[in-house]
């Protein structure tokens, strides 16, 4: 009697199990620990302080002001979804330091983050902005990030900010004034604890993607049309990547990489070193209007960077590898090099200027291969993009 009322009891509490898993796969309320912030998709802002803050998929977010996730918080953004910003520098999304957003696209339906107004225009709302805990060169341990005032770095490489997969982010780049202005996206000390892949920047006001030191690693990353740099880094960048393909358009930008070290300090550690296998970048043209071009060059290496760059594509630029400042020019051939790149439309394939302004030959830059593939179609949409981007 005791064995059945025990086999009994066995049976309920696996069905009772089995029903409630059953039960909560089904509901569409999100799992993760509740937080006091409550999101109102007709007015989408505020700071989420704790919890998982989970959108509901497919539905579509007015961002009205800030979204700010601070530590411990986190935001999480379904497939599908789509936030459309209004009002300029007020309107952006900001991850502070130990927080972390989740944005969780598929090719099928991508995330998009895009301009609320009927008409669209590069600079319609700020962008998204990441604050993480990794290494930073400036000369102190931590900073304030240039948008969104926000602390980043520290001594963390492995730190986590979450997970972007299926992005694309349009009409950014919201301007202060001239000097201070938003990209698409701002990593900030951004750890490679973070997943960043499959993601679009397109016809933004300022950059499309642009790295603050850090450490976090990419992959599958399109910036297209944007209108100051395609790509960007600075303070003591080092990530590994894999598929770029920048574009210029809209007649206006300038250069497809503009890398630093440190603006103040060429010689400051961590040293920006990235390395980037698989790149395409497309220009204006290398007789293009130096008005609407005054930057009209490929790759700009310049206050002391290094960088790796294995099967390299670039089109219709002035200049290919454009190096500047005698740190950047010590590590040309050796851990500044462009390997198997082919240079399609380009006026001058390497120039080099040393910082008292004069000339010097950095052909060492680069080895050429017409093999060359770069992001993977050579200059045409890479088969990875296909569905979820734009602008091709």
């Amino acid at each position: 009697m005791k064995k059945s009322i025990v086999k009994l009891f066995v049976i309920f509490a696996v069905t009772a199990g089995t029903l409630a898993s059953c039960s909560s796969s089904d509901e569409s309320t999100p799992s993760g620990p509740s937080s006091s912030f409550v999101a109102n998709a007709n007015d989408f802002k505020g700071v989420i302080n704790d919890g998982v803050v989970t959108l509901v998929a497919g539905a579509t977010y007015k961002l009205t002001g800030k979204i700010q996730v601070n530590s411990g918080a986190t935001l999480t953004i379904p497939a599908g979804t789509r936030i459309e910003g209004t009002g300029g520098t007020s309107a952006y999304i900001a991850v502070a330091q130990g927080g972390k957003i989740n944005i969780l696209g598929t090719a099928a339906n991508p995330v998009v983050m895009t301009s609320g107004l009927t008409t669209k225009n590069a600079g319609d709302w700020g962008g998204l902005v990441i604050c993480g805990k990794a290494p930073i060169n400036r000369g102190t341990v931590t900073a304030q990030s240039e948008v969104a005032d926000l602390t980043y770095g520290g001594t963390v490489a492995n730190d986590n900010s979450g997970v972007i997969q299926y992005l694309r982010v349009e009409y950014s780049g919201a301007a202060f004034n001239t000097e201070k202005e938003f990209n698409g996206i701002s990593f900030f000390g951004v750890g490679n604890g973070t997943v960043v892949e499959n993601v679009e920047v397109y016809h933004g006001a300022d950059d499309g993607f642009e790295f603050f030191g850090g450490t976090v690693n990419t992959s599958n990353l399109i910036s297209i049309g944007n209108e100051d740099d395609q790509f960007d880094w600075t303070e003591g960048w080092n990530g590994t990547n894999t598929n770029w393909y920048g574009k210029l358009a809209f007649g206006k930008g300038n250069r497809g990489i503009e890398a630093d070290n440190y603006e103040f300090n060429f010689d400051a550690n961590p040293v920006s070193n990235p390395t980037i296998t698989n790149l395409t970048l497309i220009g204006p043209g290398s007789t293009a209007d130096a008005t609407a071009y005054p930057e009209n060059q490929a790759l700009k290496l310049r206050r002391g960077t290094k960088g790796m760059f294995n099967n390299v594509v670039v089109k219709d630029f002035k200049v290919g590898y454009d190096v500047e400042h005698d740190q950047t020019i010590s590590f040309v051939g050796t851990t500044l090099k462009g390997t198997n790149t082919k240079f399609e439309g380009i006026g001058s394939n390497a120039k080099g200027k040393k910082t008292d302004g004069s000339a010097i030959d950095v052909a060492g830059v680069f080895t050429e291969s017409a093999a060359a593939t770069g992001a993977g179609n050579g200059t045409a949409a890479p088969s990875w993009a296909t569905g979820w981007t734009v602008g091709f």
